[in-house]
């Protein structure tokens, strides 16, 4: 007697964009990474200042062996394995102002900030 087994394969979910750039972002990015001739925005979080988190964001010639891997407007971003659910779902902006201009992250799963900006605190996204 022969046994037939059948296998059922359902639809994923669409899985949101790990992290993204706005326009603004993207052209700075770029900018930077032809200045320095390396190719990657490595992002990620650390236990830090006195709301518990602190966004990191560097420049890397390669990723590690564990990061995720996403392209968004020409921009390959390196995120930190130990950060993807902290970040799910950022953008990442670049803000200019009369006296100074920087990186700024939209967190959906921020809960908090200290007064100075410095730190953060973050939840971690439900799988």
């Amino acid at each position: 007697m022969t046994e037939v087994t059948t296998t059922t394969t359902r639809a994923r979910r669409p899985r949101p964009k790990l992290v993204t750039l706005t326009d603004a972002a993207a052209d700075r990015v770029r900018e930077i990474l032809a200045e320095r001739g390396q190719g990657y925005l490595r992002v990620g979080v650390k236990n830090g200042g006195c709301a518990g988190m602190e966004y990191l964001m560097d420049y890397v010639a390669e990723p590690e062996k564990f990061d995720e891997i996403v392209e968004d407007k020409g921009v390959t971003i390196v995120v930190d394995a130990k950060a993807v659910l902290f970040l799910l779902g950022s953008v990442v902006d670049y803000e200019v102002d009369v006296l100074s201009s920087r990186f700024t992250f939209k967190n959906p799963n921020q809960t908090d900030a200290c007064g100075c900006g410095e730190s953060v605190t973050i939840i971690p996204a439900a799988e």
